[in-house]
């Protein structure tokens, strides 16, 4: 059963999941709409370095998340300049790190749906004298809808699941920055293996949960 730490560790990673996301649909909703719209030639370095995640390790982007968060790196010096705490190996340096981990699984279902949409409806409400702003929050916005369902959960099942980047940022902190799928490593590591099942069984199963739904809302609505 799960004690008092695993239940801790679950918290830490649902909190964790949740506010990646809605980071994530607030900076990754205007860049999927600029990336479905634009033809600029450096259009594809940007897809690029928002792909990037995919298939860069995870040890390599935590450890230079850790390195430009830590006391001696840019942003974590600034925030000392500034009277703070670096933000290695706290909650904030796990939000951060995830945002950066999470992005290609919002932005890119967000950019296929914007794309989908097509320029007609958006020139039909422009000759109907709706500005820009409102074109894209009644026009748009509705009609990518199911493409903003698949990046939430795509975007929070895959935060779940990070190990390397939050081992890198987090550290292994109990009640602070210790996720489920280090918990599951900690339980592993000294052989409690009955504990380490119920974590593990939990994942698979809010996993599949969370695909099932990405592939029943993707056959219902064809968005990717």
């Amino acid at each position: 059963m799960l004690d008092e730490g695993d239940l801790a560790a679950l918290w830490i990673t649902l909190r964790l999941a949740g506010l990646t996301v809605v980071i994530l649909l607030l900076l990754g909703t205007p860049l999927a709409w600029w990336l479905s719209r634009t033809q600029r030639r450096f259009k594809a370095v940007v897809e690029a370095v928002v792909a990037l995640p995919l298939v860069l390790p995870p040890t390599v982007l935590g450890f230079y998340l850790l390195v430009a968060l830590g006391p001696n790196g840019p942003v974590g010096g600034l925030m000392m300049t500034l009277g703070g705490e670096p933000l290695a190996f706290t909650f904030a340096g796990l939000v951060i790190g995830s945002v950066f981990y999470s992005l290609p699984f919002v932005v890119q279902p967000l950019q296929g749906a914007f794309a989908a949409i097509g320029r007609r409806p958006m020139e039909v409400a422009a000759t109907l004298g709706a500005s820009p702003l409102d074109r894209f929050f009644t026009v748009a916005v509705p009609l990518a809808r199911p493409g903003f369902l698949t990046a939430v959960v795509l975007g929070f099942a895959h935060t779940v699941g990070e190990f390397g980047v939050v081992l890198m940022i987090g550290g292994n902190i109990p009640g602070e920055t210790q996720v489920l799928s280090i918990a599951i490593y900690d339980h592993v590591e000294a052989l409690e293996y009955g504990h380490a099942h119920w974590l593990a069984g939990g994942l698979l199963l809010l996993s599949f949960l969370l695909l099932l739904a990405v592939y029943v809302l993707n056959r219902r609505f064809k968005v990717v």
